[in-house]
């Protein structure tokens, strides 16, 4: 690796650590290291958004999204997806946004509480927090994936355990010391590298196209936006599917969005509604922009490589493409500058991940079972406890992988897809079935979560005979995990004669530190 490149990754990972214990060292209270005291502004709270859910492998992988494994293109048919997400934001921002702000509470699953009681709270915490340590877990490592493949091309020969060991202990030093206001605004930063990293790398890739080469991607479909296949078959199992990524995206991410408290806690440190809904609606803008710039980075890639598919490039994965790129044809700096960008993006996500898991550990476990309300210090002091405690647990839990292989990778990403449903069906339970009682939610949570445990892992469909059977695509997972939640807890209800009293009556909840 040349020195500058090296020069590079080092000042940023001794920059960012320092940066975020420079803007958060002055926590006051709980509600300040958690919300922020809810005065961040929400541009800042836009792009943290937007960070947070970014990956290495969104990264790498999106330009690689323009190839089918087929041996045909997606072309930019993933930006329909992205357009799902603006109109789910869009209705989370005005249907369940109020209620957090109405109640003043510090995490999603205090609603749910208040509406239900505390075991439904409980369960959806702890649903939370097992979701969030396999998906940010596995997606720790997968981040060390590419990182490892960068390193040895310069190299610099790791293992797998050493880069999650690494990056973890140089995100806690931020999360734990700044809180939340720590992670947004070294999110902010992040934001900035990975995408002006990726603009330079698009300048210089451009420079390398030859003549003609737009006119030749738009006659070979590269530009292909919408897929409007209607085969039914076709909207069931693709992702690409127009129906299915658009419908099917908007309540995936009313989920990600809207029930999931490493997102719900960031419009929750909105100064207010109108600016927590701008966040909120803003960073489905932006991811959607963010999203166009990767994938018009594989466009040019395609060119680049000489109009080539997967087959004819010979390679064992279209996220090989862009990695490729970086190692062997970026200059001096730009190389560095990238790949400072790809640790970005894993250290943001994972600070994100750990200050809300720390949270809703405090929040919606320790205070609501205990029935204490110890004093603020003390309250601050449990969350940088289990903010570290959490820290340890991904590092162990990212150690263990030792084989890009393994299946379970693939099981720890894919998780959200049995347990978002349920999620966001526990809420629409709440705000719609006014005789729902705990007990059925509690029911309908749980009986979800297995059924979509049995879909995710079990359902294949076959799309002829003697074909491979193929899974349902992603974006329908949570629907149907919605739909599941509400026939079993709306029939369960039918049992009470009269509407449940707290769906009727407001209480505000004691937010943590308060």
């Amino acid at each position: 690796m040349h020195p500058v490149d090296l020069a590079i990754i080092v000042v940023y990972l001794a920059a960012m650590p320092l940066l975020g214990v420079l803007v958060g060292r002055r926590q006051r209270s709980a509600a300040d290291y958690f919300i922020g005291e809810r005065s961040l502004p929400w541009w800042a709270v836009c792009f943290s958004i937007v960070a947070t859910e970014t990956s290495t492998l969104t990264v790498i992988s999106t330009p690689g999204l323009i190839w089918a494994a087929s041996g045909s293109y997606n072309g930019l048919t993933y930006l329909q997806l992205p357009f799902g997400y603006i109109i789910g934001r869009t209705l989370v921002s005005f249907v369940l946004l109020p209620r957090y702000f109405k109640g003043r509470q510090s995490t999603a699953y205090q609603f749910l509480g208040e509406r239900f009681g505390s075991a439904m709270q409980g369960v959806s915490s702890v649903a939370f927090i097992v979701t969030r340590l396999l998906a940010e877990g596995v997606r720790l490592f997968a981040g060390a994936i590419p990182i490892q493949v960068i390193l040895s091309h310069y190299g610099l020969h790791t293992q797998y355990w050493q880069i999650v060991v690494v990056l973890t202990a140089l995100t806690v030093v931020y999360a734990l010391v700044g809180g939340i206001k720590a992670v947004v605004w070294v999110d902010v930063i992040q934001l900035t590298v990975y995408v002006g990293a990726a603009i330079v790398a698009m300048i210089v890739l451009a420079g390398k196209l030859p003549s003609g080469w737009a006119s030749r991607a738009s006659d070979a479909g590269i530009f292909r936006v919408f897929d409007f296949n209607f085969d039914g078959l076709h909207l069931l199992t693709s992702q690409y599917a127009f129906l299915t990524a658009v419908v099917g995206g908007a309540i995936f991410t009313m989920a990600s969005h809207g029930s999931d408290q490493l997102i719900v806690q960031r419009f929750l440190a909105c100064r207010s509604i109108a600016d927590g809904r701008k966040a909120l609606i803003g960073s489905g803008v932006a991811v959607t922009i963010q999203f166009a710039l990767f994938l018009l980075i594989g466009a040019m890639l395609w060119a680049h490589n000489g109009f080539r598919n997967l087959k004819e490039l010979g390679v064992k994965s279209s996220d090989d493409i862009f990695t490729g790129f970086i190692t062997s044809e970026l200059p001096v700096g730009v190389a560095g500058l990238l790949i400072a960008a790809i640790l970005a993006s894993t250290m943001g996500a994972l600070a994100s991940a750990l200050n809300a898991l720390s949270n809703s550990t405090v929040a919606d476990l320790y205070q609501r079972f205990t029935k204490r309300r110890p004093e603020d210090s003390k309250l601050l002091r449990h969350g940088r406890i289990w903010t570290l405690v959490w820290a340890v647990v991904f590092a162990v839990f990212g150690s263990l992988f030792s084989s890009r292989n393994n299946p379970v990778i693939e099981q720890g990403l894919s998780i959200t897809g049995y347990t978002y449903g349920a999620m966001l069906g526990a809420f629409f339970l709440g705000l719609w079935v006014k005789r729902a009682r705990q007990l059925d939610a509690v029911i309908a949570f749980v009986v979800t979560v297995a059924v979509m445990a049995v879909v995710v892992l079990a359902v294949k469909i076959p799309p002829a005979p003697g074909a491979k059977p193929v899974v349902l695509a992603f974006p329908w997972y949570t629907l149907l995990g919605v739909l599941i939640t509400l026939v079993v807890g709306g029939g369960l209800s039918l049992r009470h004669r009269t509407a449940d009293p707290n769906a009727t009556e407001t209480r505000e909840p004691e937010p943590a530190g308060s």
